[in-house]
């Protein structure tokens, strides 16, 4: 059911009920497919930048120390800041499906240009460009999933397509192994060769695309319902036809886009314990992961003397770890709850952080057996953060989801992620494994207590409609 109603200029739906009462199909299945594809950019991305640093340092070229190596994760996390805010606000005005090949675009011709980086300057530039690109990813990647996918299977599949991040990784230390191994490939030539790696799977990406529609639920906000049946009715035609059944309807005054001062006011006023818990649980994953991950090679390096062209088989499990876990316990996100799933997992993380990093301050540990501990950590520490994703994602508004999830990315980023890893570089540069352990706590710590927060103040949206969760601020 879809109509007008000229006098007042609301319309009535019932495409949310209709897109939620769906059962798991083809198209889904092509959901996920296409957009983990840009969470296996991402983990690329981030593992290239991290494996090749011995080779950053090594390179004739640009000879990078371990300062530089962190400031260069800091230039990427800082344009994927601002990609983020500027994407994010792009998305909800001019639709998730637009926006796709504009990020995609500015990532592909950034990480190509890094391949060319003549010092440090000028890879900065390019790191922070391709931040930029993935930043805007984010914002618009995580809205589609939110507003595609039923209710019921919701959580689980956000994490899932979240987690994938670490297939990308997976493929980065492979890459890694062979582009960084001198008899192979020469030492100035591996880590501009690795870049373009990321070039090439972002054409891929472009191409999976084409047939992802755009949001219905974007559409109807925009007055554009007609638009947004066609696609409803797209989406059906991959399901016999659902039996007769009279739904849910909304009715709601469609709007072009929302002031700035009603987004605030949404934000830190109507649901200012919803944003507690968004803010708390992106910035300490923020910290968490970027400072550890972002500076994984240089412990391997500095402190166990593993060459840098063997740092790849060290990703390997340790990505493995990454994707198993919200693959694994994803579901129970659905079945157990939002509440205590990310309280259990976050809290969980940071105890294992502090354990981990004892091992290490105290050398009981050798390479492989830290690298083990790491994928130990980082089972449940990914189901987390990718948890933090899905809790800003399915609890604002419709009008103003994209913009929230940029917002709350850069904040917790800009907060954790930026300082991280020019915190653990200097602290690594130090060469006392004390120092870096110091790092370790501080980031359990972030991690305890965003778990404790989100068991007071979660939302309960398992299994919930987005509609249900958080009121359209144009509804009647």
């Amino acid at each position: 059911m879809n109509e007008g109603r000229a006098t007042t200029g609301e319309i009535v739906t019932d495409i949310p009920a209709r897109l939620d009462r769906l059962p798991w199909s083809r198209f889904h299945t092509l959901v996920v497919a296409a957009l983990g594809v840009t969470w296996i950019l991402d983990g690329l991305e981030v593992t290239l930048a991290g494996s090749v640093s011995g080779a950053l340092k090594e390179s004739p070229a640009l000879r990078f120390s371990n300062t530089d190596i962190g400031l260069a994760g800091a230039a990427y996390i800082a344009g994927a800041v601002i990609g983020a805010i500027l994407f994010g606000w792009l998305t909800d005005r001019l639709g998730r499906k637009k926006l796709f090949t504009i990020t995609v675009l500015v990532y592909l011709s950034a990480t190509a240009a890094a391949a060319f980086s003549w010092n440090l300057w000028s890879f900065l530039l390019f790191r922070f460009l391709t931040g930029m690109g993935i930043g805007g990813e984010y914002t618009a990647i995580n809205s589609t999933i939110q507003e595609l996918v039923p209710a019921r299977v919701r959580g689980w599949t956000d994490l899932v397509i979240n987690g994938s991040f670490w297939v990308g990784a997976a493929i980065g230390g492979i890459a890694a192994i062979v582009l960084l191994d001198p008899a192979l490939v020469p030492p100035d030539m591996g880590w501009r060769l690795a870049f373009f790696i990321g070039a090439a799977l972002g054409l891929i990406v472009m191409i999976l695309r084409q047939w992802i529609p755009e949001s219905p639920r974007w559409l109807m906000s925009h007055g554009r319902i007609a638009e947004a049946e066609a696609v409803v009715a797209h989406i059906e035609s991959f399901y016999p036809p659902q039996p007769a059944a009279k739904l849910p309807t909304l009715t709601l005054h469609p709007r072009t886009h929302t002031p700035m001062r009603e987004v605030a006011h949404t934000l830190f006023v109507t649901h200012r314990p919803r944003t507690l818990v968004a803010l708390a649980l992106m910035s300490s994953q923020a910290f968490f992961y970027n400072a550890i991950f972002f500076t994984y090679a240089l412990i391997l390096t500095d402190f166990y003397g593993v060459p840098s062209n063997l740092i790849g088989w060290f990703i390997l499990p340790f990505a493995a770890g990454n994707f198993l876990g919200p693959v694994l316990i994803g579901r129970l996100f659905d079945t157990l709850g939002r509440r205590p799933m990310i309280a259990g997992t976050y809290i969980l993380s940071g105890l294992l952080l502090a354990g981990t990093g004892y091992l290490f301050a105290r050398e009981l540990v050798s390479a492989s057996q830290l690298t083990l501990c790491w994928s130990v950590v980082f089972f449940f520490a990914s189901a987390a953060a990718s948890s933090a994703y899905l809790t800003v994602s399915e609890t604002y508004p419709l009008e103003i989801r994209a913009l929230a999830i940029a917002v709350f990315y850069s904040i917790g980023t800009g907060l954790g992620g930026i300082a991280g890893p020019w915190l653990f570089g200097v602290l690594i540069d130090s060469g006392s494994r004390i120092s870096v352990f110091g790092g370790y706590l501080f980031g359990a710590a972030l991690m305890i207590a965003a778990g404790l927060i989100a068991w007071r103040f979660a939302v309960k949206a398992e299994r919930r409609s987005l509609e249900d969760v958080s009121k359209p601020l144009g509804a009647v």
